[in-house]
């Protein structure tokens, strides 16, 4: 824990001084109870009991004193707070590889079937989006909080070939800022390679764009799902530098062969294998994370993960409020227990 006015702890000096001046109070209150014909009478008529808990109100007193005064210092401190995460992309690998059965009851299925139960699990707040991507890459549902058109647009999926990794991430990041002017195929003619912008802006000007620091968006995210490595589009490290360029995190989950296999499919074969390396670049260059996926109960279990990180964060807060209500409560059991016990205030 930290604190941002620590300079405010000096006055903690101060409470060895209300102790001695509590001290001070008590040993005047012996003096005048000598006047007593026997102080031991007194002492037997108080009770051990009572003796020990007219010292209790004090020391609670004392507590909120110190809780008040760490509540000046303004306490920092890393807590889980509910995520401000408000749109979510899934951008889910539809190319022909998806039929491969090494998933059960096939890589698509799994997929589908993780995918909807992630929707399911997240609160109803927070809006969802679907891009599918093979050979190229659209928007099958724009972000949504209706559950039931995210599922149908899931179950919608048709099987394309070739891989474009890159690709999706354009695509959920122009679905994001739509208004940013993020144009893919500008990328693939290669006359705006950096960044994707339109190069319309002679005839529409538009503000210079301004990079961020990566994973500092907190309003949106990127789940990708692949089971290949990238056979057409758009670098998917290019892609993934415009993502950490607005701080949208691009959370990469690798499903299928890591080595690689030809798998066939009525008459025609492919040769398969999961780029871990890129996969896991992706995830880094945006402050994300990736996930390997090799059963179908694995891929739950990572969207289960996914899901509990996109709703909940762990960030610096600063929780001097905490303190300064623990502060109210002591001082308040302190008054309370001092009327009960002794019909006074302290």
């Amino acid at each position: 824990m930290q604190f941002l006015w620590p300079q405010n702890l000096w006055l903690l000096l101060a409470l060895p001084l209300l102790v001695g001046l509590y001290v001070l109070l008590m040993r005047r209150k012996k003096k005048m109870a000598v006047r007593y014909a026997s102080l031991t009478f007194v002492k037997e008529a108080m009770g051990r009991g009572q003796q020990v808990r007219r010292h209790i109100p004090p020391a609670l007193f004392l507590l909120s004193m110190v809780a008040l005064v760490l509540a000046a210092a303004r306490p920092v401190a890393v807590v889980t707070l509910p995520s401000n995460q408000q749109t979510i992309i899934l951008a889910m690998d539809v190319s022909g590889s998806m039929r491969a059965t090494d998933v059960q009851p096939n890589r698509l299925v799994a997929a589908q079937n993780a995918a909807k139960a992630f929707i399911n699990e997240l609160p109803r707040t927070v809006k969802v989006g679907i891009v599918a991507f093979a050979g190229s890459a659209q928007v099958a549902q724009l972000p949504t909080t209706n559950r039931e058109d995210l599922v149908t647009a899931i179950d919608r999926f048709q099987l394309q070939r070739a891989t474009a990794t890159g690709n999706a991430i354009v695509i959920s990041l122009a679905t994001l800022f739509p208004d940013q002017g993020i144009d893919l195929e500008s990328m693939q003619s290669g006359r705006e390679r950096q960044r994707g912008l339109s190069l319309d802006t002679e005839k529409k000007p538009k503000k210079e764009f301004q990079p961020i620091a990566p994973g500092s968006y907190p309003s949106a995210a990127i789940i990708m799902l692949t089971d290949g490595q990238r056979t057409t589009g758009v670098d998917p490290l290019d892609a993934a530098k415009m993502a950490a360029e607005r701080g949208v995190r691009v959370y990469t989950v690798g499903i299928g062969t890591v080595d690689g296999e030809t798998i066939g499919f009525e008459g025609w074969s492919m040769r398969v294998r999961l780029d871990e390396d890129t996969l896991k670049q992706i995830a880094n260059k945006t402050s994300a994370e990736y996930f390997y996926a090799g059963t179908a109960q694995d891929l739950r279990k990572v969207y289960e993960a996914l899901s509990s990180k996109l709703t909940v964060e762990k960030k610096e807060t600063e929780i001097s409020a905490l303190f300064a209500m623990a502060a109210a409560c002591l001082a308040l059991l302190s008054a309370g227990l001092s009327l009960v016990w002794f019909n006074r205030i302290l």
